[in-house]
């Protein structure tokens, strides 16, 4: 039975250093617990615990929970890390809301994981969205309407969160589940008090044919090819060993995540034998991690990383604030994130934004015509062909008819040719001298 904690913050002044001092009240981690919606991260820890019954062991209060998640998002570290930076640092055990500082660690690092598994990434939506709106109340819609009620700068872009796995090929992929499946079929073997050869071919053959491909620095895509169907054929026949093994021992012999992977490298091996036959056609779902069989490759088209592989985001920023509007390891295309994204807006605010920033894939028809009901001005050129730019010229040169014209009237004004050095030529702006008007003339 988890009980509620105070929820009220303590001060700097009231916080115990044994080696003396006190803490700063300008620092970061100072700054973000007087902030913290508290009241809300305790409703929502206190939710993810069902046993109303007393007794057991005392549940780690939910500051502690969240705020470790705070700091190893925030600096970016490991698991391993968070537990030493909490365990150093006063800052840190304020922010954790502690009393005083303490040597020994706050928790266990095993701790984390579950952590992690109390708050969902729509607990940490509706925390960031309790912060905002204590931060920044919302505005009083204009009465009338009107141009002057859009208020505020929306930003809106997408990215990907790089999964941690190593960079996949087939080829790897393949290599990776026939080792799985080869210590599942040695396990096995032991309970069955099997003896003799157990596999089907020779796993040192077996490897030595991926190391002899995957350890060249360019192979050819036929040797490439050729590895893989033998990586394939191997995985049927850990097949047909395995449901032999079980026909034998029974189906509890597996555990749910023997299962699990099983399931994962029969999908990896459907998918594998596609690819080989009609190398063109698009695979939907591709397994890219045997480890993490739900990250997907994102196609992005950046330059020198035209695919990523994690989970793709959606993202707003509003006054500093990043809010993630939509999140999955699916590829999607974020143009559809622009309305609700606004209405959002609209929802914290009261008034809709003045301008939207977005790249070109957000300016669809739709997208468009929503900005201009409101009144939102959207980032961007025009649809349609571009208006052609006006000529400028100061001083634009005469053409050839108009020098003509004025060498003419020169020479006509003057027989003796006296202003005829008025007139240039027009290419090169050297004076021309007229031909003399009589045949005696020098």
């Amino acid at each position: 039975m988890y009980k509620k904690a105070d929820r009220e913050q303590l001060s700097v002044e009231e916080f115990f250093l044994p080696f003396g001092g006190q803490l700063s009240a300008d620092n970061r981690w100072v700054k973000l617990a007087q902030v913290m919606p508290r009241d809300t991260v305790e409703d929502i820890y206190a939710e993810k615990f069902k046993n109303d019954t007393e007794g057991g062991n005392v549940p780690i209060p939910a500051r502690v929970a969240f705020g470790a998640l705070k700091i190893k998002a925030e600096e970016a570290f490991t698991d391993e890390r968070t537990l030493l930076f909490a365990t150093e640092n006063p800052y840190a055990q304020y922010f954790l809301g502690f009393r005083e500082f303490q040597i020994k660690p706050p928790f266990d690092l095993s701790m984390m994981v579950h952590f992690r598994k109390r708050f969902t990434a729509e607990d940490i939506a509706k925390i960031n969205e309790e912060l905002y709106r204590r931060t920044h109340p919302p505005k009083n819609p204009p009465e009338g309407g009107g141009t002057g009620g859009n208020k505020g700068t929306l930003v809106l872009d997408a990215t990907v969160a790089p999964a941690d796995i190593r960079y996949p090929t087939d080829l790897s992929l393949l290599n990776e589940c026939r080792e799985n499946q080869e210590r599942i079929i040695g396990e096995l073997s032991r309970r069955a008090k099997r003896k003799g050869r157990v596999l089907a071919y020779q796993r040192k053959k077996a490897h030595a044919k991926y190391l002899k491909v995957a350890k060249q620095k360019k192979a050819r895509k036929s040797a490439i090819k050729r590895a893989c169907r033998e990586q394939a054929e191997y995985l049927e026949k850990n097949i047909e060993t395995i449901d032999t093994l079980v026909v034998a021992l029974g189906a509890e012999a597996l555990s749910e995540r023997q299962l699990q992977r099983l399931e994962v490298i029969e999908t990896v091996l459907r998918q594998q034998k596609e690819h080989l036959a009609n190398p063109q056609k698009a695979i939907e779902n591709r397994i890219v991690s045997l480890r993490q069989p739900f990250v997907r490759p994102i196609v992005r088209g950046k330059a020198g990383r035209p695919t990523e592989f994690g989970q793709k985001l959606a993202f707003s920023v509003v006054d500093g604030f990043t809010f993630i509007d939509v999140q999955s390891f699916d590829n999607f295309n974020e143009g559809i994130t622009l309305i609700a994204s606004a209405e959002k807006f609209y929802a914290r605010h009261g008034c809709w934004p003045e301008a939207i920033l977005a790249d070109k894939i957000y300016r669809t028809k739709d997208n468009r015509a929503f900005c201009k009901e409101h009144r939102i001005r959207l980032s961007g050129p025009r649809l349609g062909r571009p208006k052609q730019a006006k000529s400028r010229r100061i001083g634009s040169r005469p053409t050839a008819t108009a020098a003509t014209a004025t060498s003419s009237k020169a020479a006509t004004a003057s027989p003796n040719g006296d202003m005829a050095w008025a007139a240039f030529s027009p290419i090169s702006r050297i004076p021309l001298k007229p031909k003399p008007l009589c045949p005696c003339s020098p």
